[in-house]
This record gives C-alpha cells, structure tokens and sequence, in this order.
C-alpha cells in the first residue's frame, strides 16, 4: 500500500512538472494579457460571408485572448520547456527523475525541452482560445462559468499539441486533466479568498 501510495504521488508529481510550460504560459497569457483582442473586436458573423445555422451576432473569441498575451505566455512557456531540457542533461528526463513510474523520455535535452515547451505553452494557449470561442457559441460572456471548460480547455490544447513529439497513454491523460482542475480551482479560490478574482472559480 505504501508503494502504491510513492507511486501515485511520483506520478502527480511528474504529471505537473511534465505540464509546467502549459501551466506557465496560460498564467503568463493571463499576467502579460491586454491590448488588441485576436479576434480584433468583431462578431462571429463578420467572419461568416454567408450567415448560416452556426452564425450569431456574438464575439468570435472575446477580449480575454489577446495577441500580446498570446505570444507572451508562449515565449515563457517555451523558455521553461527549455529551463526543463537543461535539468533533463543533469538529472535525467522524465522517466529517470520519477524513476520508471511514468515511461515518457521528455525533457532529455535542451532541444528537446524547447521543443516540448513551444508546442505546449502555443498548444495551451490555442486551446483557452478555442475554449472562448465555444463559450461565446453557448451564449456564455467572459467570466462566466462553464464547468470542466474553464479548467480544461487549454490543458486538452497543450496535450494534443504535445503529441506530435511524445506519446501519451490514457491514463497519464487522465491524472493531468484531474490535477489541472484540482490546481486550476485550488489557485482561483485562493485568488478570490486575496481579492485578485471577483469569483471564485
């Protein structure tokens, strides 16, 4: 029991440490935000040249994605990809630091580190994006809550872009989207207990 007990808390432990590029660039995204909106202040139906089923008269995206914000948190994500990389030549990459418990090579040079960064830290952040568009379709405004789609939407973005240079199994998928909620509430409540949040989720 114990053993399992070390394994489980090695595996949440790799599983944030694997995600931290994710998880910087969107705070990044959120801290270096502002300016002009992606979606340069227009309606969904200004992009559509004929109006359809799937055509409304509400903001494509929002203000909450922004193209300062965007390539902020993707730089910084990319330099703690990178930051990552350099401790993989020195310790080990992700399957030596946990010891065997997670078998993903990440993180094994700084190349690669970089690598795994970008695709994450854009991955997270492309994902937030197309999170805002869905809550826009769903009539939801900025700030809103949407359940599961306001913790999860850059983390799915970060996964799948990070499949393009390691695999992933189900269940590693799985221990990442439940920490990411667990630490994505845990810090929002903690934001809003301090006075940084006017909700708590």
């Amino acid at each position: 029991m114990a053993f399992e007990l070390t394994s489980l808390l090695i595996a949440c432990a790799g599983a944030i440490y694997f995600m931290l590029p994710a998880y910087v660039a969107n705070l990044s995204g959120l801290v270096f935000g502002g300016g002009e909106p992606i979606d340069a202040g227009k309606n969904f139906s200004e992009y559509s040249k004929h109006k359809g089923h799937f055509t409304d008269d509400r903001r494509f995206i929002g203000n909450g994605v922004t193209w300062r914000g965007t390539f902020c948190g993707t730089v910084v994500g990319t330099f703690v990809g990178g930051l990552l990389g350099f401790i993989g030549t020195i310790f080990g990459d992700l399957t030596q630091l946990t010891y065997g418990v997670i078998g993903i090579h990440a993180y094994g040079s700084i190349i690669a580190g970089f690598g795994l960064g970008f695709l994450m830290a854009f991955g997270a952040l492309a994902g937030d994006a197309a999170g805002s568009f869905l809550k826009r379709r769903l009539g939801l405004q900025s700030g809103d809550p949407a359940p599961f789609l306001d913790q999860l939407d850059f983390v799915c973005g970060a996964l799948v872009f990070s499949l393009l240079v390691v695999p992933l199994s189900l269940d590693f998928v799985l221990l990442i989207m439940a920490i990411s909620i667990v630490l994505h509430l845990g810090s929002n409540t903690f934001a809003y207990l301090i006075g940084m949040k006017d909700v708590w989720y």
